[in-house]
């Protein structure tokens, strides 16, 4: 079974982030998440927004970008950021049973710093519209997870 990893950066809408938990739950995910969040993951407030399956989401959260590279040491090729800024889409990227499906924030995006460090592992959503700027982040997350576990798995 593939075991890669879904990574949100600084996520501000926790319903997102729990639509996601649950996708990471359904595949057997890790998910992690990399502060600062918008939001508590406490106990009472998961129960609180009634999410019954988030004690079986396999959660870490990393007090910045920076801890996260030093604490899971993952190769570039290990790693693919998604973002609207490149032309490079999902179906044209590589994906291994330990790489990491990296989103930014709703707003922000992942921000420039990384960005331009990573500029050659970017890869975007397909959105042939101009009427759309972006796609809901749980959308995103559970399509590109969908792309990776097809490569994988029936590859």
């Amino acid at each position: 079974m593939s075991k890669f990893k879904i990574v949100l950066v600084a996520p501000e809408i926790p319903g997102n982030t729990g639509s996601i938990g649950r996708t990471c739950v359904a595949l057997d995910l890790e998910l992690i998440l990399i502060k600062p969040l918008a939001f508590d993951i406490d106990e009472k407030a998961v129960r609180r927004a009634g999410l019954d399956y988030w004690k079986y989401v396999n959660l870490k959260t990393y007090e910045s970008f920076s801890e996260f590279l030093e604490k899971e040491n993952p190769s570039r090729n290990q790693l693919h950021f998604f973002s609207k800024t490149t032309k490079r889409n999902l179906f044209d990227a590589k994906f291994s049973k330990d790489c990491y499906l990296i989103f930014g924030s709703e707003t922000k995006g992942l921000g420039s710093a990384i960005l331009e460090e990573y500029s050659q592992e970017l890869v975007c959503l397909p959105m042939y519209s101009e009427h759309i700027r972006s796609l809901n982040l749980s959308n995103a997350a559970t399509a590109a997870a969908y792309e990776a576990l097809r490569q994988i798995d029936f590859a």
